[in-house]
Order: C-alpha cells, then structure tokens, then sequence
C-alpha cells in the first residue's frame, strides 16, 4: 500500500504530490489547508515520504514499503523533523530553533524536510523568523507547513509556498478507511464517521472508544435540558469540569515523566536545594506545561462546540427542508420537535453565537464564555 493511499478522499490531491515527488528538483515550500479533519499532516507526511522514497524510478516514490517511506510516515526518519506545538501559540524561540534545525544537511536522503503543524498558530513575529528561512533555504531543505486556509498563514509566508488545498472526505471513504485499517464493523464506522463530519482521527476515536461516543451524545443533547438559567449554568459547569478532567488526566502522569527527565538530565537530586540557573529551567518546565494543559483545554472546549453547533445544523436542515442527511439521524424525532418550536432565524442566531464562544474561549475565561452561550441557547417560546 502506497503513502497516497492514507489521503482519503483526496485524489486531486495525491495526484498533485506524486507529480512533484517526481520531479528532480521540487518546489521548496509547500503550503497545506483545508478544514479539520481533511488530513493536513496526513498529506504532509505522504509528500514527505514520497520525496524520501529510496525507488529509483521517480513515478514510483512513496512506495509505503521502503524504510524511508515507513519511517517518514512514522515521524522518525532522520531527515525528517516535524514540529506541533502542544501551547496556544508557537514560540519564538520554537521557530529559531527550527530555522536552525533546516540548515543542517540531509543524513541519509536527498532532502531535510521540516514540517511545520498548525503554522496558523504563529504570531506575526515568530512568522517573520520562519519568512527568513523560507525565501532563502538551503538548496537541500523542503518546508511543509499546514493551517486551515491560507488567509490563517502571513500573507509574505504564502506567497512563497505552493497551495495545496485539502478537502473533508466523505463518510463512505472514512469508513472503508476504518473498516480496513482497525477492523471496525461496517455499521459503526459509518455511523462514527458521520458523527465525525469526516474528520478520520475523531471518527476512529468515536468507534474505538465507547466513553467518546457518550460525552459526545450528552453535548449534543444539551439544547434539550436547557429549560432556564439554573440548568444553563449546570450544563456549562459539566462541559468545563470534562474539559478540565480531560487535560488533568493527561497532565498528570506526563508531566511528573517530564520533571524526573529533567532533573536527571541537569544532574541534580530531588530531595537536594537547586540553584538558580536549575529553578530556572525547572520553572520553564512547569511554564510549558501549564500552556499544554491549557491549550488542551481549549481544544476540548472547541471540539465539545462543533459538535453542538451540528445540532442546530440539523435543527436548520428540517426548518428550511433541504433533504440534506442529519448528521445526528438517531436523535431524529427530537430534532424535529424542537424545529417545530424555534424558528430558522432563531435557529442561525444559536449557530452565530456557537461560533462567538469559539472564538472567545482562546482568550476568554472558559466558564463565563460558556455560561453566556448556554444561557443565550435558551429557547424562547
């Protein structure tokens, strides 16, 4: 099985990257987009590891089966460094050190490829760290950045790189995808996939795990106990304490892991008095991880939020009867209630203030954001 055929649903795409593959001398910066889900880093990794390939033939790179080909799609080969950040933000220091990073030269293939996930995420200064490096690389070095749309990128850093536009697969592809690669029966893939609006990492997850599917059942049904203020209030309290559970569990064996490494790393004991330039680094540490809990916070809050906002989708679908497919079809006879009961006007408001609350919850207190959305989706008789 060749690298292209993880790009689900993405044909014109994958055509795209194996032409360039091809080609002896590629272009030098490459520029991912599309929505969630679409398989940005997926598509990355595959041009990666096409350009890595060890097959002589050109038309043949990104054959899957070579170790370079396995290995880049595996994020481990040495001519490969892929950056995500876990904070809400990419360092400035985050993006010295990969500038550094892609001077050096390739150790086994012909190229170094540096792979830059949610470049979306880098404030106009570390973005002008990065434009350097971009306009004059070293003839060896390959950038693959991703973000949601170009606009999301610094208009001088797209300009130089070549668009690839990514698309959400359909449900019918994620599920042949989860069918075939986690054994997944035939009916619950689809119906993950659907839940998923395409997206291949939150489908296998509501698939695989049972507790996903339920916390993503009681968001969804949160419209329907919105009966007043009090259970406003309660329903927001419960989508913050999970968020909050959420980044706590992950926090909590990792970061005790994180702090050992370190200490062993400066050479100093537990139990001893640190000095200064050792408090230091120890302070960054627990810096860094409080920005990763944050941030994973947040981006359990915003998933919680999309997964809402295909409620009133559906609500909208039957108030302005498109015939377009629920994506919430079990919760049918519900949604058709609450149609009759709310207006299509009413209706786009909830989604518009969904979509406030996202925007919110970057810079916002969490809580208070959504005790206010959930308070506004009241529906008024």
């Amino acid at each position: 099985m060749s690298v292209w055929d993880e790009l689900v649903g993405q044909e014109r795409a994958a055509e795209q990257l194996r032409r360039a593959a091809a080609q002896e001398v590629p272009s030098h910066a490459w520029l991912f987009t599309g929505p969630p889900g679409s398989g940005r880093s997926t598509a990355a990794r595959a041009l990666a590891a096409a350009l890595l390939c060890e097959r002589p033939d050109p038309w043949e790179r990104g054959c899957g089966r070579c170790k370079s080909c396995r290995t880049a799609m595996a994020g481990t080969h040495a001519d490969l460094t892929y950056f995500a950040t876990e904070n809400l933000s990419i360092k400035i220091e985050e993006a010295r050190e990969l500038v550094v990073k892609a001077q050096d030269r390739p150790a086994v293939g012909r190229w170094r490829i540096m792979i830059v996930e949610d470049a979306d995420r880098m404030p106009e200064r570390t973005s002008n760290v990065l434009l350097k490096a971009i306009e004059e690389p070293p003839p060896h070095t390959i950038w693959l950045l991703c973000a949601p749309s170009p606009v999301d990128v610094l208009v001088t850093i797209r300009s130089r790189c070549r668009p690839v536009g990514l698309k959400v697969p359909a449900a019918e592809e994620v599920a042949r995808l989860l069918v075939r690669r986690e054994g997944i029966e035939e009916e619950t893939a689809l119906h993950a996939a659907r839940l998923a609006q395409g997206h291949v990492g939150i489908a296998r997850r509501l698939a695989v795990f049972p507790e996903a599917r339920s916390r993503r059942e009681e968001v969804v049904r949160l419209p329907l106990g919105l009966a007043g203020i009090s259970s406003a209030v309660a329903a927001a309290d419960r989508l913050i304490t999970t968020a909050e559970a959420e980044s706590e569990a992950d926090a909590e064996e990792r970061n005790e892991r994180e702090r050992v490494e370190l200490m062993v790393t400066l050479g100093a004991e537990e139990s001893a008095k640190l000095p200064p330039h050792l408090r230091a680094a120890l302070r960054r540490l627990e810096e860094d991880q409080k920005r990763r809990a944050r941030r994973i916070q947040v981006d359990t809050l915003d998933r919680f939020l999309i997964d809402l906002s295909t409620f009133y989708r559906d609500v909208l679908t039957l108030q302005l009867r498109t015939g377009s497919p629920l994506i919430n079809q079990h919760l049918q006879r519900e949604l058709e209630d609450y149609a009759l009961n709310s207006t299509a006007e009413r209706t786009l408001e909830q989604i518009d203030t969904i979509n406030l609350t996202r925007r919110r919850i970057a810079t916002a207190n969490p809580r208070l954001a959504f005790e206010a959305m959930t308070a506004s989706l009241i529906l008024r008789h």
